[in-house]
């Protein structure tokens, strides 16, 4: 990240994809006699180069360009509309405001990545007041606010819904601190709200009607999210509103809503093309909410939904319910079965319709067969997702090398893979490398500490070497396992375009960071956990991580000493540590956690007390 400040740089932490600005600035006239007139030839580049940004959208591009000079600079502030900030401690909101006049779309990231894990406490920080006040008072066009891992609280709602008469989108990501009267007050002040999505929030019930507060009338209500809200709705009033949203494409439902609820949503807009399903689960007798006895028609009912292409939910499944969802299966692009708790022999029979299926999301349950399912079907698949039901109650786990192998056979079109198992083998990820060359990002979680090759006791070393060797556009890439420094070497030599790089569990010595460090130039986000890894392996990285959005480490062996040598040697880098309890006396020296990121505006302003800047 480069600062901001100087006219000839961009600020990375805040570059965004631009958007046209609607208007050209006239030139400015040198005459003074109201007749003709002529342009400073400075201003006359200005104009030109801002007609060309506006068809700039890439942020990277952008952030480039900035670069230029002070008048590519000048214009490409101006024509931003939309704005990206990776890290919100990375720069100060009045900065981004200062330089940033005509924004309408707000990209904001908080918590690091590895907060998922509950590695981080609940009060870190992240927190979106001074964001949505100073916006509150730059940006009166804002239309859309996505963010994700932030600390958002209901009187943060209350300012987007008070501040911004033109907002459409609302977007949370792994949020917490907010409740259900926040929602309320979003969505009754909020009239032109288009999208309304929340996404794996920790959501308090407030015991607030917040469904019923939407305003009266045809709303423009197009994506509806709340899978996530652990809290009842008012459902007649929940049916009124998807019956007067005409546009509406997206909705998912919570757990709280049945199958015989879901019915009369469904049934209330035919024009639905990402549906979730809510508890696809009889929570009530469906002959009190039909004021009948008769069963309802429910494959009938998904015959009809021609439109429907994606399909989630499934937080709580009858099993016998499920094959309902057969004739939606021949249109199908994306089928996220991450909370349901179906068998191989249940799944299967469904499965097989997917043939258009791109993405899909599964528990292990479905087993190594169900996966063998998929990739007999899912040819044109491009993600696939892999959960543990429970990564504690198998010794050798329901999903293994075999399921990896199939899906790297039948699915050669395959982009992304997260795969959670307890046992591997190099020969299936070697085999994966070669079958599916397109992978961008592959992650592979090996349940536990240090585990080897299952069946020749090897450590994973080739398998993750040929994963760098073969897939050449991979950027994303999370390890586990019995790894040497042989499998960091193949990383640093062939991973040129890894941005992210995640370790867990895994590690020989600081030679194999050092390879990483000194191979990855592209790397950009390094997270580490209960790793061998300390002091001399980060040493090489001195020289760039200034460019990296963040450096993560935790239960590793870096030391105290080295952290302050870090803090004083790069002044506009964000040194925060977590110290070590006191109990563990034979380490004491090592910090719990280290934090790294570059900012502009030096350290936060609230930081916790269990955090130590230095």
């Amino acid at each position: 990240m480069s600062d901001d400040t100087s006219p000839g740089c961009a600020t990375t932490a805040a570059a965004g994809s631009g958007g046209s600005s609607g208007k050209v600035r006239a030139p400015v006239s040198s005459s003074g006699d109201g007749g003709s007139f002529t342009a400073h030839p400075d201003q006359v580049l200005e104009n030109v180069i801002e007609n060309v940004l506006v068809f700039l959208t890439s942020r990277r591009d952008r952030s480039t360009v900035s670069l230029v000079c002070k008048s590519w600079y000048r214009a490409e502030a101006y024509t931003r509309s939309d704005l990206f900030i990776g890290n919100c401690y990375a720069i100060a909101p009045n900065r981004v405001t200062n330089r940033f006049k005509r924004i309408r779309s707000v990209s904001l990231k908080g918590k690091p990545r590895f907060a998922d894990f509950s590695l981080l406490p609940a009060d870190w920080g992240a927190y979106f007041t001074r964001w949505v006040h100073a916006m509150s008072l730059a940006y009166r066009a804002l239309e859309k606010i996505y963010l994700k891992r932030m600390s958002v609280t209901d009187d943060d709602l209350s300012v987007i819904a008070r501040s911004f008469p033109c907002f459409k989108e609302l977007v949370l990501v792994c949020c917490e601190g907010f409740g259900t009267s926040g929602l309320a007050v979003v969505v009754s002040e909020c009239r032109n709200l288009r999208v309304l999505e929340l996404i794996e929030d920790e959501v308090s019930d407030d015991e607030t009607d917040w469904i019923s507060c939407f305003p009266e009338g045809t709303t423009n209500l197009e994506s509806l999210c709340f899978d996530c809200v652990e809290a009842e709705v008012n459902f007649d009033a929940l049916e009124k509103l998807v019956a007067r949203s005409p546009m509406l494409k997206k909705l998912k439902l919570n757990m709280f809503v049945s199958i015989g609820e879901l019915y009369r949503l469904v049934v209330r807009a035919p024009q639905l093309t990402h549906l979730g399903t809510g508890a696809f689960n009889p929570l009530v007798e469906i002959g009190q909410q039909q004021g009948d006895n008769q069963e309802l028609d429910y494959t009938s009912l998904f015959a009809a939904c021609k439109s429907i292409v994606c399909l989630s939910g499934f937080r709580e499944i009858a099993p016998e319910y499920f094959p309902t969802i057969v004739p939606l299966c021949g249109n199908l692009t994306s089928l996220n079965l991450s909370y349901a708790n179906v068998n191989a022999e249940q799944f299967k029979p469904v499965i097989r319709h997917c043939h258009k299926l791109q993405v899909f999301w599964a528990m292990d349950s479905i087993c190594d067969e169900g996966l063998q399912a998929v990739a007999d079907t899912c040819k044109d698949l491009r993600e696939l997702r892999v959960f543990p039901v429970d990564p504690h109650e198998y010794d050798e786990g329901p999903v293994s090398e075999v399921g990896l192998l199939a899906i790297s056979l039948g699915c050669r079109k395959l982009q992304s893979i997260l795969y959670f198992c307890q046992q591997m083998t190099n020969a299936a990820v070697i085999a994966m490398s070669k079958n599916c060359p397109d992978l961008v990002v592959f992650r592979l979680c090996i349940i536990g500490r240090y585990r080897p090759d299952r069946v020749t006791g090897e450590p994973m070393d080739e398998g993750f070497g040929a994963i760098v060797k073969n897939c050449k556009k991979l950027t994303r890439l999370a390890v586990s396992g019995l790894l040497t420094d042989k499998a960091f070497s193949y990383i640093g030599q062939y991973g040129k375009l890894v941005r992210t790089l995640s370790v867990a569990f895994a590690g020989d010595s600081d030679a194999g960071l050092k390879s990483v460090l000194e191979g990855c130039t592209n790397l950009q986000k390094l997270e580490i956990r209960d790793s061998p890894f300390g002091d001399s392996g980060l040493q090489p990285g001195l020289h760039q991580f200034y460019n990296m959005r963040f450096v993560w480490m935790s239960s590793c062996r870096v030391t105290r000493q080295w952290c302050l040598e870090v803090a004083r040697r790069l002044p506009k880098l964000v040194v925060e540590v977590f110290s070590r309890d006191e109990e563990e006396g034979e380490r004491g020296d090592f910090v719990e956690t280290l934090y790294m990121y570059r900012s502009l505006d030096g350290p936060r302003p609230d930081a916790p007390q269990f955090v130590e800047i230095l």
